[in-house]
């Protein structure tokens, strides 16, 4: 179950907040009470609710807003019980000094902003001592493990217990808290408006995430990156699971460099079924795979993780994608045949990163002279060793003309929309421009190139391309590759909306 937790500084907004959200068969609000301004009314809020309630008032060392007396705060607490609120969240240390009264029920809780304890037993345990209906752990992640640790300790418990890990590194307890015994998770009633670090939107949680179908039979997929909020994988990964009605969720899961092989190792705890892999660990995953498609040998480099009895399986999506990309344009625009390239000579990559390489492979495989150019420019050199073409410095790279330029760099996406790797003055009109950038779709590199009359080749038909590549290899099945676009789109174009 989700419960959406409500904090607004009026009480006609909480109360129409929760009214809307009971038209959308939420079935658990929490009414923070910390966020009103001026006197609270609990009799007001309690009074004909459309659905049950939690009560709450967060003190700012908990994470709340509260700004008044404890004296005045407990009075709160004391008087939602008085008025039968379904639940009432009492932190660890207060817990003791209220007492149980008529039919509601006690959250007794524990929040921790800067880690995860290493001990998750024994806190759980002094909390369901304190005459706890249900117990609330909420801690900061810091590592992968953190998320496992939680997660196992929810799986064991006696009394109903909400486990959640805090931060872009804790998302997946939020998802996958009601697989492991969870009695419900927190959701924001928007994203933007989260109450706590990592809280997700509960029509994310809801309609991407199918929280409420997850079940200890549900296969685990994910993205692994640093940074991973701005992937979509999810958005699109998760359509097409729901499209072909597979019992599967598709999560981000935040790992730094220097835990990827820890987070790897522990693959089995989760468990993990498949994995896509991104920036920056689609060259160091290799030290992990016990087989791997000719591309990855090619490329020393996967973005696709398949686990199973024999092992981990390596592959890459990204070139055929890339290549399908581009090719799909030019013949749309000219109708030719793809010989003896796919419609270009020459071609700047610009990039050294794991995308980069699988475009150069992809284009030098159709026969184009492919130039690499890097910020990093010992990267580019590696590149251009390894898969026999050219390597300039970033500084060099408008000194020759290309058919085609290929941005395979993070320049361009969001947030920092305002950003090219390739200033416009260099751009002809007979130049074919390809942003691999997705998020936005039209970067300023392709809105200028438009501009000027060139071919455009989106990182959105790539990304559709090398996801449905990798559904297929983890699900034996075609992904409905309409229901990836469509919903890539309806997640950039609310991206724009304004709040």
């Amino acid at each position: 179950m989700i419960c959406v937790s409500i904090g607004r500084g009026r009480h006609r907004h909480v109360i129409a907040e929760h009214k809307h959200l009971a038209e959308n068969n939420i079935r658990l609000v929490e009414l923070r009470l910390d966020y009103i301004q001026g006197t609270v009314g609990v009799k007001r809020l309690l009074k004909d609710r459309p659905c049950p309630v939690i009560i709450t008032c967060r003190r700012g060392i908990d994470g709340g807003r509260w700004g008044g007396s404890e004296e005045a705060r407990l009075m709160l607490l004391r008087t939602a019980i008085a008025e039968e609120a379904d639940y009432v969240d009492l932190e660890d240390d207060v817990a003791v000094t209220i007492r149980r009264y008529g039919k509601t029920k006690r959250i007794v809780s524990h929040h921790d902003f800067h880690k995860t304890p290493s001990d998750l037993t024994a806190l759980h345990k002094k909390l369901a001592s304190m005459d706890a209906d249900v117990v609330k752990i909420a801690t900061m992640a810091n590592h992968p493990t953190d998320n496992l640790r939680m997660l196992e300790m929810v799986r064991v418990s006696k009394i109903p217990t909400v486990g959640i890990c805090m931060g872009d590194i804790g998302t997946p307890t939020r998802i996958l808290s009601g697989r492991a015994g969870s009695p419900f998770t927190y959701a924001t009633f928007q994203d933007d408006r989260v109450l706590a670090p990592g809280q997700i939107g509960w029509q994310r949680m809801r309609d991407v995430y199918r929280y409420n179908s997850i079940s200890p039979t549900t296969k685990i997929y994910g993205v692994v990156a640093d940074p991973v909020g701005h992937s979509l994988s999810p958005v699109v990964h998760n359509a097409a699971l729901t499209a072909n009605n597979i019992d599967a969720v598709y999560l981000p899961f935040r790992v730094p460099a220097d835990q990827f092989d820890e987070f790897i190792a522990m693959a089995d705890r989760w468990p993990l079924a498949g994995l896509s892999v991104t920036i920056p660990h689609k060259e160091s995953v290799l030290h992990h795979v016990t087989s791997m498609d000719d591309l990855v040998k090619d490329l020393g480099a996967a973005n696709t993780l398949l686990f199973g009895p024999s092992g981990v399986a390596a592959y890459n999506t990204d070139t055929k994608a890339a290549v399908d990309s581009l090719a799909a344009v030019l013949l749309d625009k000219e109708n030719q045949t793809l010989n003896p390239g796919i419609g270009v000579k020459t071609a700047l990559v610009l990039g050294a990163g794991g995308a980069a390489r699988a475009v150069a492979l992809g284009l030098k495989k159709c026969g184009v002279d492919v130039t690499v150019s890097s910020r990093t420019f010992d990267r580019a050199k590696k590149i251009g060793l390894d898969m026999n073409c050219k390597a300039v410095e970033w500084n060099s790279r408008y000194r020759l003309p290309y058919d085609c330029i290929v941005n395979a760099t993070p320049i361009g996406m969001h947030p920092n929309v305002d950003e090219t790797p390739f200033d416009k003055e260099h751009l002809r009109p007979y130049m074919v421009v390809f942003d691999t950038v997705y998020n936005p779709e039209n970067t300023l590199l392709v809105k200028e190139a438009r501009l000027i009359g060139c071919s455009i080749v989106t990182g959105v038909d790539m990304f559709v391309r090398q996801a449905s590549s990798q559904f297929a290899i983890w699900h034996n099945c075609d992904a409905s590759q309409q229901s990836m676009h469509d919903a890539l789109k309806r997640a950039t174009a609310s991206a724009k909306q304004p709040v």
